[in-house]
This record gives structure tokens, C-alpha cells and sequence, in this order.
């Protein structure tokens, strides 16, 4: 199910990072890198998006022994066609013109 509500400017920003990289696994850590979203604003975000249906995600096995599984996440093709419809640089926000300048 798509939401009708206009994304976050956070939301954005990470809906751009995995459409750029739409073939990939992407792990948390490195989307948190990417968008500069903290943890706890991001984790919930990928939550939402997983439950509205427009972001995959899989666990992976650590490669260290004794460490935790690893959680990965990756647009579908229903969250692809989202993220073009909204995600948009934060260099190309939208200002409406004051009144001088019209």
C-alpha cells in the first residue's frame, strides 16, 4: 500500500540513498553513513517503509563468530516507483519567491 501523505524530508533523503543503489543489499550502518540519519530516526523510517510494502529486507549471517546477524534492505519495485515519484535532492528544495521578487 502506497501512503498518501508527502514524505519527511528525512524520508527523502533516505529513499534517494537506496534508489541509488536499488540492486543492493544496503546495511543500516551504511544508510545511516549515507544520509546522515541518526539511528534512531532511520531504523523506524526502514520499519515504515517494510510495512507500507516498499522496502525489502532479509537478515545475513555475521562473518565474525559470536556477533549478531546483520539485518539488509533494499527498495522493490513498488518502493522504486515511489521514491522517483518523492525523493528529490535537499539541493533542489522548493522556495516559493517573496513578494519583492515577483
Amino acid at each position: 500500500m502506497t501512503p498518501s501523505r508527502t514524505p519527511s524530508t528525512q524520508t527523502r533523503k533516505l529513499l534517494a540513498a537506496l534508489l541509488s543503489q536499488r540492486a543492493q543489499w544496503l546495511h543500516g550502518y551504511d544508510l545511516s553513513e549515507q544520509t546522515g540519519l541518526p539511528s534512531g530516526t532511520l531504523y523506524p523510517i526502514l520499519m515504515r517503509l517494510s510495512d507500507r510494502g516498499l522496502v525489502e529486507s532479509r537478515w545475513e549471517p555475521s562473518p565474525h563468530q559470536g556477533r549478531p546477524p546483520r539485518k539488509l534492505y533494499r527498495l522493490n519495485a513498488e518502493g522504486a516507483a515511489y521514491a522517483i515519484a518523492h525523493a528529490r535532492p535537499e539541493s533542489a528544495k522548493w522556495r516559493p519567491l517573496s513578494p519583492g521578487r515577483i
